[in-house]
């Protein structure tokens, strides 16, 4: 299950975040470089003075954050997750917006009440960014929601 949630997240997240190989500022201010990485698995922050990044190495950073950090985040705070897609779906919204997202959410009672059919509902709830409804958003929950 592991590896198909991984592939499916993966193809979400390299889809949405895209692939820059110099450090830049994210709508957020914050330095960031290759798939939208913040930080790098040693655990030290990206500045705007890093050496740029290829996409092999976007790769394997991306394989191993979505391994060590949000999977195992979501898989904690979802245990009853039964897909594999349904994972790496719920993987890419971790990775978008975080484990505190998901923890304190309805979308997250939903999951562990089983109800699927109310998955779609709370997920476009998720949409916007400096308080407006952001296109790219929209359009990204509506790719989770293919895989759920």
């Amino acid at each position: 299950m592991i590896e198909g949630a991984a592939a499916v997240a993966s193809e979400l997240v390299k889809r949405w975040e895209g692939f820059r190989s110099r450090p830049y500022i994210c709508p957020a201010g914050v330095p960031t470089i290759g798939y939208g990485f913040t930080k790098y698995p040693s655990g030290a922050s990206v500045t705007l003075r890093d050496p740029p990044m290829n996409r092999a190495t976007a790769d394997a950073i991306l394989k191993h954050f979505l391994l060590t950090e949000y999977m195992p985040a979501v898989l904690r705070l979802c245990p009853t997750i039964d897909t594999p897609e349904r994972l790496g779906a719920i993987t890419d919204f971790c990775f978008n917006l975080g484990a505190g997202a998901l923890r304190s959410s309805t979308l997250r009672k939903r999951i562990l009440a089983a109800r699927w059919e109310d998955v779609p509902f709370e997920l476009r709830k998720w949409v916007r960014g400096g308080g407006r409804v952001l296109k790219g958003l929209v359009a990204r929950r509506e790719d989770e929601i293919r895989f759920i």
